[in-house]
């Protein structure tokens, strides 16, 4: 089988909870479904990669504290980002 080419798309079925599909389908409007699931899940791959950078470096050292946490999360995303940030990774 030849390697898939960058940008090329795949089609696989997922099962989702019905409310869940219908808000989805609701917030996506007219990028579309997979659009807005190909960036949902980018975004969680992106959320996954700083949980596990996080993890290794409070492995060898103490954990952050949460000024450094919330620091992290103001620069990454922007005021006020921190709330709710905690827990994330």
């Amino acid at each position: 089988m030849a390697p898939a080419r960058p940008g090329a798309t795949t089609n696989v079925s997922v099962s989702l909870p019905s409310d869940l599909l219908s808000a989805v389908r609701d917030r996506a409007g007219k990028r579309g479904l997979s659009a807005y699931v190909a960036e949902a899940v980018r975004h969680q791959l992106e959320m996954d990669g700083l949980a596990e950078i996080v993890a290794d470096f409070e492995s060898s050292r103490e954990p952050l504290t949460d000024a450094e946490v919330e620091a992290a999360a103001e620069e990454m995303f922007g005021h006020g980002a921190s709330h709710g940030a905690q827990g994330a990774a």
